[in-house]
């Protein structure tokens, strides 16, 4: 039974709970985030090339979007804690089989597959958990700040802790101490962390609906990256991945005719103001993780610097989102959400322009890359909130689980896309150098920047009369009742608090 919280502040037996769950998100973005630093290292180790390891990350980051919401739907069935425990077991053998892998399959394997898989498990019930059990909004706000906090403190030292470990020791050693953060986890979870509600093994999952959301999505992610060996290829693939997402859709839509509940409800794709912003949200993503693999890519294979520097060098775009994250609600209740979203996207094309300038004027100074990457990071951490609040807001509580499932699929699906699309044109030989592959890499990125621009603008120019917040990620399908009565996420675990609230939490 949970415990319940009055005064805003949770208990210290609440506070045990939470710190399992923050290192979770922790160690979840450093494993997306710490990979880019060491792509020398694990091409040279492993004997494959820089375009191997990009399609190793790619895949980890495509795995997760294609399987995070049906994740999010299997802690209905089998429980939140017992999904926790298996995302943090499998998460942990694929870093197990990373840090001992002989060739790119086994580390495609483990890192890709098994660490994707493990993500896409354990992240909903991290969210999930922390809304039953801290039922007060108050204290449920500071708990989500607190894991929050620290994804965003795992995504932002993944690339210098990776680059420290790989340099001190070896790129393996990265992956074996997100094995012991893993084991960590699992004996204070084991200890503190109850599932207060129980499963519902009876509940209805859907199957085909979550084998064809995936397989298209991969399917379009491969076609992109088949780009620079056959045109044919890239054209089948995409036109395969479109074709069964269509069949997706209609057997969503067939599923809601008959009365069943389907992966998704076609209602989170009726809203104009919802799909631009989940448009600017997957540029956002694409254009930041393109950006960081294309840029780490650049100063390892081209100017040969090694993990450590290269992290320290990307700690410039890190400290510019964190200083524009951290202002974001505040700047949100002075200015409308389409301005923040267009400012971010005005920046972060200046940022590229700026690098690519100095760059050419100096490549070989270190001081060339700090301002370019420092606005970078400054213009996208000014647009990821209020990209997510637009999404959210749009939708009545009811819609809040599926529609930040739905987001959260979209973000990782844009981190794909960028690391697919930057990583084909530096291996196309489109250019006679390097450097100038490079370039192009970065300038097609601020055209898709541009882009973004352009959807922006379309949005609705009005301000929220509060304060929004980013939404909790992947909770599960709110629209069926629970045995108590209330909305699945959103009540008292005991059903006696029968309100349903917006929930607080920044997506990550």
């Amino acid at each position: 039974m949970a415990e319940k919280v009055t005064s805003g502040r949770p208990s210290s037996a609440l506070r045990r709970v939470l710190i399992p769950l923050a290192l979770a998100q922790f160690i979840c973005s450093f494993a997306g985030s710490n990979m880019n630093v060491m792509i020398n290292e694990i091409a040279k180790d492993l004997g494959t090339t820089v375009q191997g390891v990009q399609l190793a990350i790619t895949l980890f980051l495509l795995v997760m979007a294609a399987l995070m919401i049906p994740g999010g739907k299997l802690t209905e069935r089998y429980g939140r804690k017992r999904c926790l425990n298996l995302g943090l077991a499998v998460f942990g053998l694929g870093a197990l089989i990373s840090s001992a892998s002989q060739g790119l399959p086994t580390l495609i394997i483990g890192y890709s597959i098994l660490e994707g898989i493990g993500t896409a498990l354990l992240i909903p019930p991290v969210y999930i958990l922390t809304t039953l059990l801290f039922t007060d909004i108050t204290s449920r706000a500071r708990a989500f700040g607190a894991i929050n906090g620290m994804g965003g403190i795992g995504a932002a030292t993944g690339p210098l802790i990776g680059g420290i470990i790989a340099t001190a020791i070896s790129w393996r050693a990265a992956f074996g101490f997100q094995a012991a953060i893993i084991v960590v986890i699992v004996l204070l979870s084991r200890r503190d962390v109850r599932d207060p509600l129980p499963a519902e093994p009876d509940r209805p999952f859907d199957i085909t609906g979550a084998a064809l959301s995936a397989i298209g999505l991969v399917l379009m992610v491969l076609g992109i990256l088949a780009a620079d060996k056959n045109g044919w290829l890239m054209l089948g693939l995409i036109a395969a991945g479109a074709l069964v997402l269509v069949w997706f859709f209609h057997t969503v839509r067939v599923k809601e005719r008959t009365g069943r509940e389907p992966l998704l409800t076609m209602e989170l794709f009726r809203n104009r103001t919802s799909n631009l912003g989940l448009v600017t949200q997957n540029i956002q993503w694409l254009v930041l993780l393109g950006i960081s693999f294309t840029v780490s890519a650049y100063l390892q294979v081209v100017h040969g610097y090694n993990p450590i520097q290269t992290g320290l060098i990307l700690t410039a775009a890190t400290v510019g989102l964190l200083i524009s994250s951290a202002a974001a609600e505040r700047l949100a209740t002075r200015r409308a959400q389409r301005t923040l979203i267009m400012a971010g996207f005005v920046l972060t094309t200046t940022g590229i322009v700026l690098f690519l300038t100095l760059n050419a004027v100096s490549s070989s100074k270190v001081w060339a890359y700090l301002p370019g990457l420092f606005i970078i990071g400054l213009g996208v951490g000014a647009m990821l909130t209020p990209s997510v609040n637009v999404v959210q807001s749009a939708f009545p509580d009811n819609l809040q689980g599926e529609i930040s499932g739905l987001s959260r699929s979209v973000s990782n699906l844009g981190s794909s896309l960028g690391t697919a699309i930057a990583g084909t044109i530096l291996v196309a030989g489109i250019t006679k150098t390097p450097e100038r592959s490079y370039a192009l890499a970065l300038a097609v990125l601020a055209a898709v920047g541009l882009a973004g621009l352009a959807a922006a603008s379309f949005l609705p120019n009005t301000r929220p009369a509060t304060p929004a917040a980013e939404p909790l990620p992947d909770t599960p399908h709110p629209g069926a009742k629970r045995r108590d009565g209330g909305l699945p996420g959103y009540t008292s675990p005991e059903g006696a608090d029968k309100r349903t609230a917006t929930p607080d939490p920044k997506a990550d």
